[in-house]
């Protein structure tokens, strides 16, 4: 075994305090990282389907780990946040307040369809947004925003979109619901972020759609051929 002069035990020593200052430094700082990140990427929101036993102030909610929940809504009514009712089979999110009580109540059966507005520019036709199952969402008459995906995360309207021509830069936005019927939709972006900064999309706060109305084609219409008799007096 070789012998360590007095310098190089020094050098060892300092070696092995830095060492392990560095590890345990490191090691602070990661947790610390994973532990923003899993908070800041965490979806508190119930998912699952309405059941029977659903009442006008009960919601029973089969969830999808396969739990049943009688889930009281009055709060969330109280608080104008139950957003589309419910209905036996429907699909629903729920943000709870306490174990069996909820705060928020979205009908994602009824968030489903085409969504659309007069257009700002002129007025004479419809655009807007397509909101289909399995985070699909597409835009309706709009060609310089790319819809990407959309879901609800902790109760509010997750939407990923794409500028036309502006590369790769992809914008999320997260809007809250304000109103939920059979033929409305209407969301904001929030007044403030987590930071206490103000949101807004190119000066606009409140969108208000109407459910896309469905065009007949007439054109297998047969009309009854006229006759001699169809034209006397």
């Amino acid at each position: 075994m070789k012998r360590l002069g007095f310098f190089g035990l020094l050098a060892a020593v300092a070696l092995t305090m830095a060492g392990c200052g560095g590890g345990k430094q490191q090691k602070v700082e990661f947790e610390k990282d994973t532990t923003d990140v899993a908070s800041i990427n965490r979806d508190s929101t119930i998912y699952g389907i309405c059941g029977d036993g659903s009442a006008m102030n009960t919601l029973e909610l089969l969830t999808d780990v396969g739990d049943t929940m009688n889930i009281s809504v009055t709060d969330a009514k109280d608080a104008d946040k139950v957003f589309g009712g419910y209905a036996v089979g429907d699909r629903m999110a729920v943000m709870m307040k306490d174990k069996g009580s909820a705060k928020l109540v979205i009908n994602l059966s009824m968030l489903l369809g085409n969504w659309v507005m007069p257009n700002p520019i002129d007025g004479s036709s419809e655009t807007g947004i397509a909101i289909k199952e399995g985070g699909i969402v597409e835009g309706i008459d709009q060609s310089s925003i790319i819809y990407k995906t959309w879901r609800i995360f902790n109760g509010k309207l997750e939407i990923l979109t794409q500028r036309d021509g502006g590369g790769d830069v992809e914008e999320l936005f997260l809007y809250e619901m304000v109103k939920l019927t059979p033929d409305s939709l209407v969301y904001r972006l929030p007044n403030a972020n987590d930071n206490g900064k103000r949101d807004f999309l190119d000066g606009e706060e409140l969108f208000e759609y109407s459910r896309q109305q469905e065009h007949k084609d007439n054109s297998h219409i047969e009309l009854e051929s006229s006759s001699f008799d169809d034209f006397k007096i």
